[in-house]
């Protein structure tokens, strides 16, 4: 039997929260999902396998780095971002919309789309919503995601008007270029991005465009940007809803782990964000009893596992001596080992999520959860 191109099931329901499941030709995703975020066709200090073997169904592929290096072209003549990579699972790729505000350098924007400068070499480009999905087609992108244009939550409200307006209209045009990309089309899903910073009314009108184009699932964009827990939770306590419930809903760039077990109760289904990867590369890692500062010197024979409580290879092989003597001295092996139990954290508070919710006590599971990892945050310091 042929793999369905995109199927999302609901198996589940816990007031607004959901568990389910997106089927899709190259795998299953159970939801709620976290993506780990591999920019530049890799999940920074893992190996694709490892990434796999902690839980992840998916991983997070970004366009506008790719396009500058190695190159959409090149990676679809070496046989798609899954070949290039080593991930036979499915793929989802950031639009490259945000990047594009946030690194490149002289940007323009415009109907057409937004003319940058690269990062890397100074060189222009113009990034469209046709460019942008022709990008994702040529990495092979399972799900791709439409094109927008990001503006702060602290932008003046016809700034903010403005830029939802364009993003509806860069949505339909992102749309009208998937469609024409025929054979691609068939085997990939594509989603639109709601914007409206942290307007209600801006919020809806941007769901009821989304809507009217029609989209496979759809992105809840534009937070996690600077504006604070309060005021993302208060955004997600109407924008999930404005929202078609039978089809998946993403937040994107979120985020901590307080942060998505929020956003769960308020009814998203898939998260990314480099936290993980990153807190591994500079020395934190995340407990059930909250986060750890590996630098700090009273871990130095310290013997006990990162999690007494972890199932990941790191925790069952290594202590926190040693890891803090990898991390202080710098060793490559102290990122890799740091990042893969944070990915290995990141997956399980997924599944628990999942079981949870499955069960009828996801209130109880939160509570409890928020208690204990907010009880001992001083370890973070």
């Amino acid at each position: 039997m042929t793999p369905p191109r995109f199927a999302f099931t609901i198996h589940a329901t816990d007031g607004r929260a959901r568990t389910g499941a997106i089927a899709m030709r190259r795998g299953v995703i159970r939801t709620p999902a976290f993506m780990p975020v591999g920019t530049a066709a890799t999940v920074k200090a893992m190996k694709p396998g490892d990434v796999a073997a902690a839980g992840a169904d998916i991983i997070l592929g970004n366009t506008y780095h790719l396009m500058l290096r190695p190159g959409a072209e090149r990676v679809a003549r070496l046989g798609g971002l899954h070949a290039l990579m080593g991930w036979s699972r499915p793929i989802l790729t950031d639009s490259g919309g945000y990047q594009v505000m946030s690194l490149a350098d002289l940007t323009k924007r415009s109907e057409d789309g937004v003319s940058f400068r690269s990062h890397l070499d100074g060189s222009r480009h113009l990034l469209s919503p046709e460019r942008s999905i022709e990008i994702q087609r040529l990495l092979g992108s399972d799900i791709v995601m439409a094109f927008d244009e990001l503006v702060p939550t602290t932008s003046t409200p016809d700034v903010q008007a403005a830029a939802m307006e364009r993003s509806m209209r860069w949505a339909r045009r992102s749309r009208s270029a998937f469609d024409a990309g025929g054979e691609h089309a068939s085997g990939a899903a594509l989603f639109g991005i709601q914007q409206g910073a942290l307007d209600q009314r801006l919020r809806q009108a941007s769901a009821d465009a989304l809507i009217d184009t029609g989209f496979d699932g759809y992105a809840i964009g534009g937070l996690a940007v600077g504006e604070g827990q309060e005021a993302m939770f208060a955004c997600l306590d109407f924008a999930p809803g404005q929202l078609p419930a039978d089809q998946p809903r993403y937040l994107m760039g979120v985020g901590k782990p307080t942060d998505i077990v929020g956003a769960v109760e308020r009814g998203v289904d898939m998260f990314d964000c480099v936290l993980p990867t990153r807190s591994g590369r500079t020395g934190q890692a995340f407990t059930r009893a909250g986060p750890l500062n590996l630098r700090n010197a009273r871990f130095a024979e310290d013997q006990a596992p990162l999690d007494a409580e972890c199932r990941c290879p790191v925790c069952a092989t290594w202590s926190r001596a040693y890891l803090h003597h990898l991390v202080r001295a710098g060793e490559i092996l102290g990122a890799m080992l740091m990042t893969e139990h944070n990915i290995w954290f990141y997956e399980t508070l997924m599944a628990d999520l999942r079981a949870a919710i499955g069960e009828q006590r996801l209130t109880a599971f939160a509570n409890a959860f928020r208690s204990r990892y907010a009880g001992e945050r001083k370890e973070a310091t």
